[in-house]
């Protein structure tokens, strides 16, 4: 696949785009010696939450189970603040989500995205993230000018890896899966959207171990500098 084939790439938000560790820091202020053990946790038992959601009620319309990815997020706090045996207060969690809305940007995420648009290529988030998550997300990030579209699977309330989430790429652009780019760094996301016929990039930011099931992704690096590179 060329440069000249790719019509829009599609980034994934959280950990891709947006540092879901970087919370680390104040978990660790409010809970000295458990922050990197608490934003761990946290970001597992989210994921867990919204694949729970989706394998109990796979329906195209929407699951009747479905709670918004805001919602799991604060749900999936209160459980690792509990699991780890950590005093809950409002106050604290009122402070971990204030800052889960602005979490910090990868430093190469604005020269990737300005790059794009020079090309002329289309440039557009799906993720799990609620509409609101997302445009603070943006927002704070100074990323808003540079986005064609911010697409969220709130509006079908189906998660990743779910078909019908992938689709709402195919039903905001109107491309073939082979003209979509889709840039994760989640193996488990790369797998579903190389499994939906997207051509996919995992970010292996962490240098973990591929998936043992499935097809392996079109193409790995290690930051998002990687897509300027697949691009030609």
């Amino acid at each position: 696949m060329t440069e000249a084939s790719f019509r829009v790439v599609v980034f994934d938000a959280y950990g891709t785009l947006f540092d879901v560790y970087s919370i680390g820091a104040l978990a660790e202020q409010l809970y000295p010696g458990h922050g990197a053990a608490l934003s761990v946790l946290w970001r597992d038992k989210q994921i867990e939450y919204t694949r729970l959601i989706s394998l109990s009620d796979p329906n195209p319309k929407g699951s009747r189970h479905y709670q918004s990815f805001w919602d799991l997020t604060r749900a999936s706090l209160r459980y690792a603040t509990a699991r780890l045996g950590l005093a809950h207060t409002h106050a604290n969690e009122d402070a971990l989500m204030a800052q889960y809305a602005q979490l910090s940007a990868f430093p190469e995420n604005l020269g990737v995205l300005q790059a794009l648009r020079q090309r002329g290529v289309a440039t557009a988030i799906l993720s799990n993230g609620s509409p609101e998550m997302l445009q603070s997300a943006v927002h704070s990030a100074g990323m808003g000018k540079l986005l064609d579209a911010v697409l969220s699977v709130d509006s079908v309330r189906q998660f990743k890896t779910t078909p019908t989430s992938y689709q709402l790429v195919q039903d905001h652009f109107g491309f073939a899966p082979a003209e979509v780019l889709f840039v994760s760094s989640n193996a488990w996301d790369a797998l579903g959207a190389t499994w939906f016929g997207f051509t996919t990039l995992w970010v292996n930011r962490q240098g973990l171990p591929p998936e043992a099931i499935g097809p392996a992704p079109h193409h790995t690096g290690r930051d998002l500098s990687e897509v300027l590179k697949v691009m030609g």
